[in-house]
């Protein structure tokens, strides 16, 4: 005992006068809180560096599916989600051109098997219980995250702002990271200052600033969400995110406080309805998104539009992953290295399945050295693989689900419809568990895609034919836009999938 605590008094000292560790994590945010206490629960020495420490103000990471809360559980942190006011999330309600379904999160076992609900259950009968997500303020949920990281042992978290990494002269391998750290907050005169460890995790962030000299690659942007705070604004049914979708809009609404309501409207880049001749972001919303909505939405929405300012926003990236096997010393993850549009609010679940992937990789047992190039190369190589059985789920259905409630062309507007319809058949428990990531199956995915996509060209069928006897003879008519409403869900689905699962 006495060996061990000597160990950690030598490691708190390295790391606090000398800034050196096993581990330097950049960014304090989801990902990099996350897995500075997975690491430090390991034993791992940990250096945890946040450019600022006040509780960010940001409109992402607010729902939090089943599947990222359970994630959430398994690596210790789930009472981050106690005393911020979350909400419980039960599943989506859709809203289609004046029609509705709810869909409740279905109770799975361990393996991702959807377990059978009694219609008419006997009071002997033992229920299973339904999975539940979380919807909160962003910045209270990652206040709770670096709490618990500055209460750990083995953690040490600086407020200092990385600004290039560190490499050796005899190698390309990474040391650590240089720093401006403010000294004096009324001149904001910052001191340079440097960390070091044997492996450098970046996790900067969407607006990485790593990610051309690591990764290469620019993330897709075709469309924006503008934001709006509802005060108590009525949206039956209860704890349920809702997709609202119009002639020519998409929002999503969900609860994240007793009072508030998120409200994230779509915008997509280049729209003439957004133009400054129409009204530009906020004429978009006036004109094109509020009569779309509900009626006892609307007063909500109008209110929070009083005060005559374009709302925040944030770009809808598309950012597939891309293996790291040749960047010795340095890692980058989270939003920096792989995003999905935030349709379905699965980025915080990848980011700690992510967490829990790659963490039992680099365990001590399984790399005793971090400095061992070779050693990470392999655990990343593995890591690659091994987080697409829930990754790709949920990234292909961000993007393909976009496509088709975004709908700007027929054969989409066609996939959209058969898409509702599907879901008011009922056939909503699978969808339902892979958008909650509960379920990691991506091959149950691509069945449930095209039996869509197969219902929405039966429909299409039965529009074009009718049901008169003279309509046989639109059939060839219809067997055509058959074959390009498949064409459509294939260019969706296949493209994306593809890239997912290089």
């Amino acid at each position: 005992m006495a060996t061990s605590t000597s160990k950690s008094a030598r490691a708190l000292d390295r790391r606090q006068n000398h800034h050196e560790a096993d581990v330097v994590v950049v960014g304090a945010g989801v990902f990099g809180c996350a897995m500075a206490y997975s690491l430090a629960k390991q034993g791992r020495s940990v250096i945890l560096l946040e450019r600022w420490l006040h509780e960010p103000d940001r409109i992402v990471g607010e729902l939090l599916q089943p599947g990222g809360v359970d994630a959430l559980r398994k690596l210790g942190l789930e009472k981050c989600l106690e005393g911020i006011d979350a909400i419980p999330c039960f599943g989506y309600h859709v809203l289609y051109r004046g029609d509705e379904v709810a869909m409740m999160y279905p109770p799975v076992d361990q393996h991702g098997n959807i377990l059978p609900t009694p219609s008419s259950p006997s009071p002997d009968t033992k229920t299973p219980k339904r999975p539940e997500g979380r919807a909160f303020h962003h910045g209270r949920f990652i206040s709770q995250l670096r709490k618990a990281c500055a209460a750990h042992p083995n953690i040490s978290l600086f407020e200092t702002e990385v600004v290039s990494t560190i490499k050796g002269s005899h190698s390309s391998a990474v040391l650590g990271v240089e720093t401006r750290t403010t000294t004096n907050k009324e001149t904001n005169t910052k001191t340079p200052d440097c960390f070091f460890g044997s492996l450098t995790i970046i996790a900067d962030g969407y607006a990485s600033k790593f990610r051309s000299e690591f990764l290469q690659k620019t993330p897709t942007v075709k469309s924006k969400f503008y934001a709006l705070e509802l005060i108590d604004c009525p949206f039956p049914p209860h704890g349920y995110g809702h997709v609202c979708i119009g002639d020519a809009s998409v929002v999503l609404l969900y609860q994240i406080g007793t009072h508030e309501t998120r409200a994230l409207i779509d915008v997509p880049l280049d729209t003439p309805a957004a133009s400054p001749a129409n009204g530009g972001v906020r004429g978009y919303i006036e004109k094109v998104v509020l009569p779309s909505l509900p009626a006892h939405v609307q007063p909500s929405v109008r209110e929070a539009l009083k005060d005559g300012k374009i709302p925040r926003s944030m770009p809808n990236s598309w950012l597939p992953p891309t293996k790291q096997t040749t960047n010795p010393g340095v890692l980058l993850l989270g939003d920096a290295y792989n995003m999905r549009h935030p349709l379905t609010g699965g980025g915080m679940t990848v980011a700690f399945n992510d967490v829990l992937v790659l963490s039992s990789l680099l365990s001590p047992e399984k790399v005793p050295d971090l400095a061992d190039h070779e050693a990470i190369h392999r655990a990343m190589d593995t890591f690659h693989w091994q987080r697409k059985s829930l990754t790709s789920i949920i990234n292909v259905l961000a993007m393909a689900l976009y496509s088709l409630f975004a709908a700007d062309d027929w054969q989409l507007r066609a996939l959209q419809r058969g898409c509702f319809r599907y879901f008011k058949m009922g056939l909503t428990d699978t969808p339902v568990a892979l958008l909650g990531g509960m379920m990691q199956r991506p091959a149950v995915l691509a069945y449930h895609f095209f039996s869509v996509a197969f219902l929405a060209i039966w429909l299409n069928i039965k529009d074009v034919c009718g049901h008169s006897v003279t309509g046989i003879w639109k059939l060839p008519l219809a067997l055509v836009q058959a074959v390009l409403i498949l064409w459509k869900a294939c260019v969706v689905f296949l493209p994306v999938l593809g890239t997912e699962l290089k």
